[in-house]
């Protein structure tokens, strides 16, 4: 008898981690139903898949979107602006939206480049312009300073180590047993419409903005753990391309906000341009991490002027 309250014990933990488990899987899938993919999915070498967006005729255009989120922030209104000047290609970073993780866990930028650009390659886009927003312009940089690319825009983008540390958040999710909670937990959608009010301050999503973008699908528990890890590891790699970044030479057009307090401008845009001879910064006052949506106009001209300066037209 002695053995008995611990084995029930062990039990109902199982039985508890089984039916959260199942709890999750079965959210997971009517996510995914509810926000089917929009694009197709590329099957890569070795057998996972990408989901990339294409819409229009013209020079090819990568999208490349930022943490927390999928290409259906891109298709909100952005992929429609472009595609009359361009063939847009919107993707899905690995990990996020329909794409499926990289192998072994890895959250790097340069295994994110090298599945977005095989993707692109299937599709015959071996030299496009990159166009990345946050966190996609950290996956932008990492493929310019490697591989072919006729121009670089970017979006408030995280391009130079910050000083002191990541939100708690993130923190936690760092470490083993913070990533074990994060797949047992259900994170409230009210997260996410307070993370969306965040990164839209001063201004505001646009309506309808959250129902396309869909929070059930980026609270999938395999879409946390990836983005999770991914932004932890950022750092570190932007560490490592610092010192390369004089060495670009394609041109470059960078669009950030002032009052951008996600990634700030004087820490990242700011700086960067200094130290890329091609770059040509345009800053927005007032702006906030958005700007794709809340200057969009101002967007698209950087993305025709670096499609100028590239010879595309």
């Amino acid at each position: 008898m002695t053995g008995s309250v611990p084995d029930v014990g062990l039990a109902a933990a199982a039985a508890l981690a089984g039916a959260t488990f199942w709890r999750a899987q079965a959210r997971a899938a009517r996510a995914t139903r509810a926000h089917p993919p929009e694009g197709r999915l590329i099957t890569l070498p070795g057998g996972r898949r990408l989901h990339a967006v294409v819409r229009g005729q013209g020079p090819d255009l990568v999208l490349i979107h930022g943490a927390s989120g999928s290409s259906r922030d891109m298709t909100f209104a952005l992929v429609d602006r472009l595609a009359p000047a361009f063939r847009v290609i919107a993707v899905d970073r690995p990990g996020l939206g329909h794409s499926d993780p990289l192998p072994h866990g890895d959250a790097s930028l340069v295994g994110q480049v090298a599945a977005i650009r095989a993707a692109c390659a299937s599709l015959g886009a071996t030299n496009p312009l990159l166009v990345g927003q946050s966190y996609g312009d950290s996956v932008a940089l990492a493929w310019a300073l490697e591989h072919p690319a006729a121009a670089l825009v970017t979006l408030s983008a995280p391009s130079l180590p910050w000083p002191g540390s990541l939100d708690p958040w993130y923190r936690l999710t760092a470490r083993p047993v913070g990533r074990a909670l994060l797949a047992a937990a259900r994170v409230p959608e009210a997260y996410v419409r307070r993370l969306t009010d965040h990164v839209f301050a001063p201004g505001h999503a646009p309506p309808g903005y959250l129902a396309h973008l869909g929070t059930d699908l980026t609270l999938r528990r395999s879409q946390l753990l990836a983005n999770t890890a991914q932004i932890n590891a950022l750092r570190p790699q932007l560490v490592a391309m610092e010192p390369h970044y004089p060495g670009l030479s394609l041109p470059t057009e960078m669009v950030h906000g002032t009052a951008d307090s996600t990634v700030p401008l004087t820490i990242h845009s700011g700086p960067l341009a200094l130290r890329l001879a091609t770059a040509t910064l345009t800053v927005i006052d007032g702006a906030g991490h958005m700007p794709h949506h809340s200057h969009p106009e101002m967007v698209l001209d950087a993305i025709h002027r670096a499609t100028a300066r590239a010879g595309l037209r």
